[in-house]
């Protein structure tokens, strides 16, 4: 019989290779160990839980049957990466998950050489894995490409594609399909589901044949054998479209659906396809959130991202309301009034705010998957016949639909709202998460009209003035909590005339000009600086296109203008502003995030870190001051 040490089995593994000397018995200690250390973790330092308690045992599977990094494991997405995390590098790393300077909660290059992708945007990784695998049979290399495809993943048009190529090319690929959604069932999973749902629906060729099948079916004389008969015929007709069908159609040989948490299982699939010359696919089901109590019994997303929370009750440790909150809570009520508002998400519809909508107008919401290109041009095609489609989504994730906002909403000067979440620096996500993009590429787009809430009241109004136009329109808001003005009195919306700014306070020494959350730290800033008499003037400039007319009168009556943004410099409000000023001679000083991706940590680590916080701003203000002194007086201006 065999026997486990008394030494807990994970302080005996400190690379993959230590997991191929290991006993059944002690594997599955191992997993129940790393199931407690990510929950007594996460705890702590907040991030995703769920998907990673569901992936414990397939990770040691594929660590076991393959030899990384020599065989590259990729991971789509990287959330599920904390089991490979935990196996490739030191588990004191996990004591500062997501910080400042810590582990990053993703994949990440210059971490470990076993991770290979840092990209957390889903569906991509079919792509990269087809490459990967497509350069190292032209080099004669022995090792081979894996990749952990989540099932959501595959809602994500993308994925298609590269199925198609690599099936289309016979690509090594061994495809492993993380099957977690909730219809489990021993012998069919959520993907099957989903594939027998869209290809039975959607192709003609099925409702053709199970016509014809009808038309036989009434031809034949009564009776039992009849009736069995085309009791079969239909049952061969489901078969057409199983997963295996469908990948073996691509030309992709299939193996599944395997238990994803019988070590023993899986191994022995994944050693059977590592034999094939081809593309292979191995169709696993999991359990999201097993084997923690709360997060398989909680019915939304079985605990998929939290915050810090109390291990007994998976209570979040501090509750705030967050922009988000009050985003959705602005949607309902415009809803109320406004029977043509229509609630889009492309697969985040809690994150974003949505639950509330979706549960008081389920006729009214869509939930699209990860579809953004879909969602966007959805939305265009409802604007066209009427409706006013609100777009919710993550800043960085609008990135991926960047034609279909320019082609098919802009072009057609359609009325559809995008409200952009977790938009500038959000903390501890990372750079796959920072939304220090969007005003930059939104700006370029025609007809666009682009603003910044800075405040929940704020964020009311320009949901209302937005649901009210017929112009494309984007609203920006961070990631985070609203902060004291939370306890504020809530007012009834009102419409913002598009391109008008509101001036917060009057100075002489120089104007500020801040957007979005940055309004508060330059509201800050210039108080800093009032105690040693330099009076500011601070404007909030909640619409970044169009800009005030009055910016040229406001600026010649200042000897330096500067902004402040939570975006890049590139291209963003600050230089909107100084393209707008450079005719009449004005110079504009940018505070912005830098030319860069920027790590994890807290977002006021963060900004203090790029200068964006209350102290690093008065410090800049009074540099550009000083510089201005010293400069000659300029020559008279044009249009003075």
């Amino acid at each position: 019989m065999d026997q486990i040490s008394s030494t807990p089995v994970l302080d005996r593994i400190t690379s993959p290779a230590d997991l191929r000397s290991l006993s059944e018995p002690e594997l599955r200690a191992l997993a129940e160990e790393i199931r407690q250390f990510l929950v007594a973790t996460v705890s702590k330092t907040g991030g995703h839980l769920g998907p990673n308690l569901g992936v414990v045992e397939l990770t040691l599977a594929l660590h076991r049957v393959f030899r990384s990094p020599q065989d590259r494991i990729l991971w789509d997405t990287g959330h599920q990466a904390y089991v490979h995390k935990l196996l490739t590098r030191p588990r004191e790393g996990f004591a500062r998950l997501r910080k400042l300077g810590g582990m990053s909660g993703y994949p990440n290059r210059s971490e470990s050489e076993h991770d290979f992708i840092e990209n957390s945007h889903a569906s991509t990784g079919l792509s990269y894995a087809a490459g990967m695998a497509e350069a190292l049979r032209r080099q004669a290399h022995t090792g081979r490409v894996v990749v952990v495809v989540g099932d959501g993943a595959l809602t994500g048009g993308m994925a298609y594609e590269a199925l198609n190529n690599i099936g289309h090319k016979k690509t090594p690929v061994i495809i492993v399909v993380n099957d977690n959604g909730r219809s489990y069932a021993p012998t069919i999973g959520g993907l099957a589901q989903h594939l027998a749902q869209q290809l039975t629906v959607l192709n003609p060729t099925y409702h053709a044949t199970k016509n014809r099948v009808d038309r036989v079916l009434r031809a034949l004389p009564a009776g039992d054998k009849a009736i069995e008969a085309g009791r079969r015929m239909k049952e061969g007709l489901k078969e057409l479209v199983s997963p295996r069908t469908f990948f073996e159609y691509l030309g992709i040989k299939y193996s599944g659906p395997i238990n994803g948490h019988d070590i023993e299982a899986v191994e022995r699939t994944l050693r059977q396809v590592s034999r094939l010359k081809g593309p292979a696919v191995v169709h696993v089901i999991t359990t999201k959130g097993r084997g923690y109590g709360p997060a398989e019994e909680d019915e939304i997303d079985h605990l998929h991202g939290v915050s810090a929370f109390d291990v007994l009750t998976a209570k979040p440790l501090s509750r705030k309301v967050t922009y988000t909150d009050v985003f959705g809570e602005a949607l309902v009520a415009e809803a109320e009034r406004e029977p043509r508002v229509i609630a889009i998400t492309a697969a985040m519809g809690s994150s974003a705010g949505l639950g509330p909508f979706a549960e008081r107008f389920p006729d009214r919401f869509f939930d699209v998957g990860i579809a953004e290109q879909h969602a966007v041009t959805f939305a265009a095609g409802l604007a066209m016949a009427g409706m006013r489609p609100v777009l919710a989504i993550y800043s960085t994730f609008l990135q991926r639909a960047l034609d279909q906002v320019m082609m098919d909403v802009c072009l057609h000067r359609l009325p559809v709202t995008f409200v952009l979440d977790r938009a500038g620096i959000t903390g501890d996500d990372g750079p796959s998460h920072h939304g220090i993009f969007d005003l930059t590429f939104l700006r370029a787009m025609p007809g666009m009209i682009l603003a910044a809430a800075s405040d929940p009241q704020e964020l009311r109004d320009l949901v209302h003035t937005a649901i009210a136009g017929d112009a494309p329109f984007a609203i920006r808001f961070p990631k985070g909590a609203v902060g004291v003005s939370a306890n504020a009195e809530i007012h009834p919306p009102r419409l913002l005339p598009v391109g008008e700014w509101e001036v917060l306070r009057q100075g002489s020494a120089a104007l500020l000009l801040a957007t979005g959350k940055l309004v508060s730290v330059a509201m800050d800033a210039a108080a800093l600086l009032d105690k040693e008499g330099v009076p500011v003037t601070v404007v909030n400039s909640r619409y970044i296109k169009p800009l005030d007319p009055r910016l040229p009168s406001w600026a010649r009556r200042h000897p330096v203008v500067l902004t402040l943004e939570d975006n890049v410099a590139t291209g963003g409000f600050g230089s909107a502003v100084a393209e707008a000023l450079a005719p009449h001679g004005i110079p504009v000083t940018i505070m912005a995030a830098p030319d860069a991706f920027i790590e994890q940590g807290g977002q006021p680590e963060l900004l203090k870190q790029l200068g964006l916080d209350p102290t690093g701003v008065a410090a800049r203000i009074r540099q550009t001051l000083a510089e201005a002194e010293t400069m000659p007086e300029p020559a008279t201006q044009p249009g003075s």
